[in-house]
């Protein structure tokens, strides 16, 4: 384990202490459950950002998609709980 100083703002260093305080906790582990959340969910944020780029350099290789009203049925069926086949993409007319 490593140290790192961070410097707060009075203003904000208080609100963390409450708001650690109300949380149970300390204040050191109020900033570190902070960073966690803050460091998953940018890692959440770069893997969805890569997916799309790679799903769009797929519509881009080959042409081929579903279209948009179709997908939506599909999700919608999927959590209203039925059984749906995934939809074929496939090229659209222009």
């Amino acid at each position: 384990m490593s140290t790192t100083t961070i410097r707060l703002p009075e203003n904000l260093k208080a609100r963390v202490a409450a708001a650690a305080k109300r949380s149970g906790t300390t204040t050191h582990g109020f900033i570190l459950d902070a960073i966690a959340e803050k460091t998953a969910q940018e890692d959440l944020r770069a893997a969805f950002d890569a997916d799309a780029e790679d799903r769009y350099a797929r519509i881009v290789a080959t042409g081929k998609t579903i279209p948009w009203q179709e997908m939506r049925g599909y999700l919608e069926d999927r959590l209203a709980g039925k059984e749906v086949k995934h939809p074929a993409a496939r090229k659209l007319a222009r």
